[in-house]
């Protein structure tokens, strides 16, 4: 999750706004600092609408709400940084070390904190629907939710060991050190493995959902299924192009492809923009538009 600055930064490839061109300035720099903004902008209120106002959770078991409640958290200390990072993505880092890697240590917990707990949601919403409810609460919240923080703060671990502040010229990035393009490897190859797996549980759980909610012609509301075709394709149309981006990123370094890798850096700050209104259309997607499958997972419990 190399968001904000690739993780493949190096000198060869790293270019202050004035040695760019306006057209390469535009899509690697303004571009991602807009998108930024609208999910500043809709997101933060969005979130905070849904720790706040707490919407149909009346329809939600213990587990679910405390699952939405720590989705909405993620996300908003997601987002609450991104003035900062969409100064520096425009005017360079002027913060210092230990802001640098903090801040991005927190930006890694809370993507990895929202793609987790999107994926445990969908699993336990399933299960949930096939009255197998007591695998997940045989868990207990509490301890299924610091298990899932504990593996956030492991999986961000190497965002916190390797940022560093990178010089070139005038220009200073947040950025992975300049280590050997090899050891980027497992580390991207081990984004890469999460994001997959999360994907394919998420649409698994849903389509299997709709498939099980349909059965039965009471349940078969097109509005439930077009709520969870929604899901299913905005989680993966934002999330896969940061990781197909990954994948070129991997091969351009195993190749020593030159021009495949900075394809990969050119194109790292946008597809990470995208990552970002995740965070942003959760609200609409988990809470506020969820009360017609909410009713449908109560239904099936009795």
């Amino acid at each position: 999750m190399e968001v904000l600055n690739s993780s493949l930064v190096t000198s060869n490839f790293t270019s202050p706004p004035g040695d760019q061109s306006p057209a390469s300035l535009v899509s690697i720099h303004l571009v991602p600092a807009v998108v930024l903004s609208i999910c500043f902008l809709l997101g933060v209120p969005g979130n905070i609408a849904v720790i706040i106002l707490k919407p149909n959770w009346q329809h939600l078991s213990s587990l679910s709400q405390s699952l939405m409640l720590n989705l909405a958290i993620s996300d908003l200390i997601c987002l609450l940084p991104l003035p900062l990072w969409i100064y520096t993505i425009v005017y360079s880092w002027t913060l210092g070390l230990v802001a640098c890697k903090l801040l991005t240590y927190i930006m890694f917990c809370s993507l990895y904190s929202s793609l987790l707990t999107v994926t445990v949601l969908s699993l336990q919403r399933y299960l949930q629907v096939l009255n197998l409810q007591k695998i997940f609460d045989r868990a207990g919240r509490k301890r299924l939710l610091v298990l899932l923080w504990l593996v956030t703060m492991i999986l961000s671990i190497p965002a916190l060991v390797n940022r560093q502040v990178i010089k070139d010229q005038n220009w200073k990035s947040c950025t992975d050190s300049n280590s050997p393009p090899s050891q980027l490897v497992p580390v991207l190859l081990s984004e890469c493995l999460v994001g997959f797996v999360s994907i394919f549980v998420v649409a698994f759980s849903y389509i299997g959902l709709q498939r099980k909610v349909n059965q039965a012609a009471f349940f078969n509301n097109p509005q439930t299924t077009r709520l969870i075709t929604s899901i299913i394709v905005t989680f993966f149309v934002l999330w896969m192009p940061y990781y197909i981006t990954n994948v070129l990123g991997v091969a351009a370094i195993l190749l020593k492809n030159d021009s495949l890798w900075k394809f990969c850096l050119n194109s790292y700050n946008f597809v990470s923009a995208l990552v970002f209104v995740i965070s942003c259309l959760n609200p609409f997607l988990y809470a506020f538009a969820f009360k017609n499958m909410c009713t449908v997972c109560k239904e099936r419990e009795h």
